[in-house]
């Protein structure tokens, strides 16, 4: 399963990640601010480390 996907109707196809509105930018933000992958986990609870994994792919593709 892709946990990545992009659709024009969602945040103007930025990537994001499966069944969220929550886009790759925006985790990637996240973590330049400080924010810790455990940080991420609890404060999105949708999200798991799997998917943060995938958003830190993306950019290094």
């Amino acid at each position: 399963m892709t946990r990545i996907t992009t659709d024009p109707k969602v945040l103007v196809g930025k990537p994001v990640i499966r069944g969220t509105r929550l886009s790759v930018e925006f985790i990637i933000g996240l973590l330049a601010d400080g924010w810790t992958e455990q940080d991420i986990l609890d404060n999105y609870p949708n999200v798991v480390v799997e998917d943060i994994k995938a958003c830190l792919a993306e950019i290094n593709s």
